[in-house]
């Protein structure tokens, strides 16, 4: 199985975010473009990324009226990348026009739907007008995606394994807010550990800070791989 790792390339540009990646393999991770680094950068780094191999998750978290969602991920699925997502919250229109207009495109990525930042907790919630806790939101969110035929949701590993049991363990579960023991948890809110991650169910791990900001990235990255191959061979 490829690496369950996807490192997020939470740089402000190219330059940055190309010294790292030339200095990894495509076999030991995948990668992550979010808004920071797209914006600074443009398509030519997605496709300079791909050039190199890798599996790249476009996280740009689309969430508009249908019919521009729906060009915005045609758009990126023709970059040739492997995950794109959208924003569960834009409810059922939105989702099914994002997956009808990948359908046709010849390397049709994975399409994937946010839930709940793993930067807000209940309290957050509420202030934005949703009266329910992370994980009965979460759960809806991704029932709903789900239905939309969507190939999974972006959660955090505490929602993972319910959403594996509830809607089978094909739907993908992709979880940001990894940290490693020792490190600090930032601005994230739900975290977990690589190991306890996998273990509660979580498909692929979206790692960043934990390995980019680390004295040796590549010996943090294959540390992180081992420990998951261990999980593995004890299934």
């Amino acid at each position: 199985m490829s690496s369950r790792v996807i490192i997020a390339l939470d740089y402000a540009d190219a330059k940055s975010a190309m010294t790292l990646v030339s200095r990894l393999e495509p076999s030991a991770c995948k990668v992550k473009i979010g808004k920071e680094l797209f914006t600074a950068a443009g398509p030519v780094l997605v496709e300079a990324v791909a050039q190199r191999g890798f599996d790249i998750f476009l996280d740009l978290k689309f969430h508009d009226i249908p019919n521009t969602v729906a060009q915005a991920c045609m758009a990126a699925a023709r970059l040739g990348v492997w995950m794109i997502n959208v924003h569960a919250l834009g409810g059922r229109a939105m989702m099914n026009a994002a997956r009808e207009a990948i359908e046709s495109v010849p390397r049709k990525p994975q399409l994937i739907a946010v839930t709940v930042l793993t930067s807000m907790a209940g309290p957050d919630l509420r202030e934005v007008g949703i009266d329910a806790e992370p994980l009965v939101e979460v759960m809806k969110l991704a029932e709903l995606a789900g239905d939309c035929g969507l190939d999974g949701v972006v959660c955090s590993a505490h929602e993972a394994a319910a959403i594996r049991d509830r809607i089978g363990s094909r739907f993908l579960r992709v979880t940001p807010g990894i940290r490693l023991p020792e490190d600090d948890a930032g601005d994230q809110k739900r975290v977990m550990t690589p190991q306890i991650a996998i273990e509660s169910g979580a498909s692929y791990l979206v790692i960043g800070r934990s390995v980019t900001r680390a004295a040796d990235p590549l010996a943090m990255l294959d540390r992180i791989n081992r420990e998951i191959a261990v999980l593995e061979t004890q299934r």
